[in-house]
């Protein structure tokens, strides 16, 4: 600290101590006073790229297709036969209930849906009123069996066991939603790719703002919406085994799961530094001065947060916890130095120890805090909104808690006043010293222990993955884990997966068929955001309407055949300009992939064309010619027209869609894996060149998001350790030095993402942040010990003395901080999500490893290499 600034801090903070301490408290009042506006949000965009043209592709098909947000509930009568009297009138009642709650549209269930073979009806009879369970006279036994063996009703709405249903809950949609997310993300590229003009730089600045406001209120719906279905459940519990499942549901549970850690290990966190303080320094104002530096800090940080309304996310919910560890292992730097100096000059006057506390360590510990800075500041180049968002809250973080730290801790002490010294601090903690000893007596074990580890380490990293299953985030005992579990065994699968093929041999088309269903006019064929999209009738609402308000969050169930979807309606001259994949050709050729995809172990239920033509051919008994398709397209009445045909065929754009869902409980699910197959099979064995087919939905979503870590690993790893040579040349000013500095450094950063992927743990949006924060955190102590190593080492130039006294004060400070570090982190794994307790303990590990390397490796390197200079009791050390 310079003269100038080491005399301003003098004449304000230690100067007049009480009325510092009272303008912080001032301060974190205005910034509390914001709290009740704090908010957490769990939106889909935290399973997306920030940039990601797939999204937009997503987003297009969904409107166009009428994909739209679901609850499902799955069914399972306690007592007695699924189809038995008493539990078709439970699962009636059930279905009718769901169907009153505020943002339902339509509800199917096993009890509403249309029956085709139960007896087998005449292709000209598909346009009256459709049969069901609860149609009087219906065969149920019959019935049973098309639920479990039809084209359209097979591993979708009757589980293998026969006993156990979904009912799916259609919600209402909002057009407004789609319209500003998508003009929002337009400005957004725009401004990355070539910049906005003031008007537009204004519109995308109130958009977002008005979006974001938006977006709550409908989360607030939905959150109601979720609640009264599980009150609405629970009066059916002694009935029937049920569980929820849907993207809004999941959503709701993820945002209770990051509110609930934030308390628990907020509190957690705060007792065991509670706990931790009084352990170390025993005594009450030692562990009065740090608690509240921190707390103030964390309080300060939440409340602005709240006022500009930057919210946090599953990958921020940590953001309390990790400010309140690393904020203390400032406070315990400058209580121990405090403590030392008060040992040595115990007549010193309490404002000359004081000052001399601030000047000894406001070096080391601005460079141990913006190394920490710079290690998250990383992450703003992962692509990935929720991991750059998290990155700047900590930056911006860090700075708060350094400042306040600076004024809070020695203010505090100020006011506090001087107690006598009742032993010399260094003697609390002589473990420290055993690594010393360790490092001099067997120095070659340390060089040989540090290659092994570096050598599995490179091992455990090539064998890392990013390719992870969602429902692994959860743990079994959570509703959302049961849910996808028994939606996955019983009911087709979970993750949304579409394929979608447009022919362009335009001598294929075929002329308009009188009386069927015109999906759209050529007008709007070429305009992905069409107010009118394919398939909307004159007069008729958008598609827009049907829409999701979170359609980039697509259900597990968006590809169901029972969604609300009103695309291909009639027109109103009943014309249509008849695909070429509704012929025989088409179809046949269809085929062929919907049995391919049939026949993955990963793939759950396929919908598509190739459904209806099963199920038309069953009826029939025979395979259907062209002119008998077009009989029976223009057979079919709205009801099943609007599941069968209309969500897999876009005749304006000679497009066909398949809709599918991935099993999630699969063991040997890989999504990029799968895709490559997927493409091979379509360009080899299908003939499809690259622009003829595109895949969408929340699989290609979540797989471009796990497949960007592997990029933003090493970019943000990049980042770091560029940032942090270039701050260890200025503060070291030697090349040497520096290299010895961000080896240990190094090798945590190696034995994480080694010990990863020996141990199986994929890379995930969690724990790509771990090597970066682990650099970031675990160079403090390699900062503080060569700093302090060099003082000792400038008071008898002898390298072994100089490295047992570093050990014996500042080593001290370095095993206190890591030690709270580690315990600290590790409380993140009583989490009921995943990832927050891979990233607690991976990171509580990676600590420990950077520990050692400091009060181990460090030391040996500087014995061996000598980057201070000559040694003046050379024959005395031993290395």
């Amino acid at each position: 600290m310079s003269k100038r600034l080491l005399a301003l801090y003098e004449r304000t903070v230690l100067a007049h101590p009480l009325a510092t301490l009272v303008l912080v408290l001032v301060v974190a009042l205005v910034m509390a006073a914001g709290l009740p506006n704090f908010k957490i949000d769990a939106s889909a965009d935290a399973l997306t790229l920030e940039y990601d043209d797939d999204l937009d592709y997503f987003r297009e098909i969904s409107q166009r297709y009428g994909s739209s947000d679901i609850l499902v509930v799955t069914y399972r009568p306690k007592e007695g036969d699924l189809f038995s009297d008493e539990s078709l009138a439970t699962l009636d009642s059930l279905t009718r209930e769901l169907g009153n709650i505020p943002g339902v549209s339509n509800v199917q269930s096993l009890v509403n849906v249309p029956l085709l073979f139960s007896p087998k009806i005449e292709i000209a009879d598909l346009k009256g009123e459709p049969r069901t369970l609860l149609t009087p006279g219906v065969d149920r036994a019959a019935a049973k069996r098309e639920f479990q063996t039809s084209p359209i009703y097979r591993d979708l709405i009757l589980g293998p066991d026969g006993q156990t249903t979904g009912i799916v809950a259609n919600l209402e949609g909002d057009p407004r939603y789609l319209e500003m997310v998508r003009r929002r993300d337009a400005l957004r590229l725009k401004d990355r790719e070539e910049g906005l003009s003031e008007a537009e730089s204004h519109e995308l600045e109130t958009l977002s703002r008005e979006f974001v406001e938006y977006r709550t209120a409908l989360n607030l719906k939905s959150r109601e919406r979720v609640d009264s279905v599980r009150q609405l459940m629970q009066q059916y519990d002694d009935r029937a085994e049920l569980f929820l499942g849907g993207a809004s549901m999941i959503t709701a549970d993820i945002v209770d799961y990051v509110a609930g850690d934030m308390v628990m290990f907020g509190a957690g966190v705060v007792l065991f530094i509670l706990i931790a303080l009084g352990i170390i320094f025993r005594q009450w104002r030692w562990v009065v001065l740090p608690f509240v530096s921190c707390v103030l800090a964390v309080v300060i940080m939440l409340g602005g947060l709240s006022w500009v309304d930057w919210r946090l996310t599953v990958i921020s919910s940590n953001f309390v916890s990790v400010l309140l560890i690393i904020a203390m292992a400032i406070t315990i730097h400058l209580v121990v130095r405090y403590r030392e100096l008060h040992w040595q000059h115990p007549d010193s006057p309490q404002s000359e120890l004081v000052k001399q506390t601030v000047q000894t360590m406001v070096v080391p510990c601005f460079y141990t805090v913006l190394t920490t800075m710079v290690a998250f500041a990383s992450l703003v180049f992962s692509n990935i909104r929720p991991v750059i968002d998290f990155g700047w809250m900590m930056t911006i973080g860090l700075l708060v808690a350094f400042v306040l730290v600076f004024v809070m801790i020695p203010a505090g002490i100020m006011l506090w006043g001087k107690v006598p010294v009742r032993h010399r601090p260094s003697e609390d903690a002589p473990l420290t010293l055993l690594f010393s000893r360790f490092t001099e007596k067997f120095g070659k074990t340390v060089v040989v222990g540090s290659l092994l580890v570096v050598a599995l380490s490179v091992w455990g990293v090539l064998r890392l993955e990013v390719d992870n299953r969602f429902i692994d985030y959860f743990r079994k005992s959570t509703e959302i884990y049961q849910g996808l579990s028994v939606i996955d065994a019983n009911l087709g699968g979970t993750t949304p997966f579409d394929i979608v093929i447009r022919h362009t041999a335009t001598e294929a088309q075929a002329e308009p068929v009188v009386g069927a269903d015109n999906s759209a006019d050529d007008d709007y064929a070429d305009d992905p955001f069409a107010s009118a999209p394919p398939g909307t009738a004159a007069g008729e609402s958008s598609l827009a309407a049907e829409d999701d308000p979170f359609a980039f969050e697509d259900d597990p169930f968006a590809g169901d055949p029972f969604a609300d979807d009103k695309a291909g309606a009639d027109t109103a001259d009943g014309t249509v300009q008849n695909s070429y994949w509704f012929t025989t050709a088409g179809l046949n050729r269809l085929e062929k992939l919907h049995n391919y995809l049939e026949s993955l172990p990963e793939i759950g239920k396929v919908n598509s064309l190739v459904t209806a033509y099963h199920t038309a051919n069953e009826l029939t008994g025979t395979r259907l010619n062209d002119f008998e398709l077009a009989f029976m397209r223009q057979s079919l009445s709205p009801e099943i027209n609007s599941f069968l045909i209309a969500p897999y065929i876009d005749d304006a754009r000679n497009e066909t869609r398949f809709a599918m869902r991935t099993v999630e409980t699969a063991s040997d699910l890989k999504r990029a894996d799968l895709l490559a197959q997927l493409h091979r099979f379509m360009q080899e064995e299908m003939g499809f060149s690259k622009d003829e087919y595109r895949f969408s939905g929340l699989l290609v979503l979540y797989n471009n998001l796990l497949q960007s870590l592997y990029q933003s690993q090493i970019l943000t790893l990049g980042v770091v350790f560029l940032g942090i040579m270039v701050m260890f040349m200025v503060l070291f000013r030697s090349l040497s030095i520096s290299l010895i500095a961000i080896t240990p450094n190094l090798m945590a950063a190696g034995a994480v993402l080694g010990g990863m992927g020996l141990a199986g743990v994929p890379l995930d949006m969690m724990t790509i942040t771990i090597a970066a924060i682990t650099v970031g955190i675990g160079v403090d102590d390699t900062i503080h010990y060569i700093h302090r190593f060099r003082r000792e080492f400038a008071a008898d130039g002898n390298y072994l003395a100089s490295m047992h006294r570093a050990h014996a004060s500042i080593g001290r400070a370095m095993y206190y901080t890591s030690i709270i570090i580690i315990v600290g982190f590790s409380i993140l794994g009583l989490s009921n999500f995943k990832p927050t307790i891979y990233f607690g303990l991976l990171t509580g590990l990676a600590m420990l490893v950077a520990l050692l390397g400091a009060l181990v490796l460090l030391p040996k390197l500087i014995l061996t290499f000598k980057p201070f200079g000559p040694d003046s009791a050379a024959k005395g050390a031993t290395t």
